[in-house]
């Protein structure tokens, strides 16, 4: 069984990730390859280390408030690098009116504070085994 990729990112000026860091570390707990950015990132940094990558998953960490800026851009990209199917999930601080626009736009999950670390891994192999799912059926 191939491990679920899982890139973790932060992207734009913020400078904590003590948050992504832990999460990271579950994820790696629970069997997950993860691949951490670090601070600063672009989304042109995001979608060239998720496309080198090859990850299932592409999470993004905002607590600067730039959720409805960054998520876009990191969406549009994957598009245009022909990885539209990786899976984008966010966490952070992102209000609770904000949520269903980001999903509108293709977030496949939003984690806010105090989201328990088991409730993150599970969604993650969910969505992950989603998307080996309809990768195995769908013509290519």
């Amino acid at each position: 069984m191939n491990r679920i990729r899982v890139l973790i990112a932060k992207p734009g000026l913020d400078g904590h990730d003590r948050g992504a860091k832990v999460v990271a570390r579950a994820l790696r707990d629970a069997g997950m390859e993860v691949i951490y950015t670090g601070l600063r990132q672009t989304p042109e940094m995001i979608v060239d280390a998720a496309a080198q990558e090859d990850v299932d998953v592409v999470g993004l960490s905002v607590l600067s408030g730039a959720h409805l800026t960054v998520f876009p851009r990191v969406l549009h990209l994957l598009q245009q690098a022909g990885m539209q199917d990786a899976v984008v999930v966010g966490g952070g601080i992102i209000p609770q009116e904000d949520v269903s626009a980001l999903e509108e736009m293709g977030v496949a999950a939003i984690f806010g504070p105090g989201t328990p670390l088991s409730t993150i891994v599970q969604t993650l192999q969910t969505l992950a085994e989603h998307r080996k799912a309809q990768h195995d059926i769908s013509p290519d």
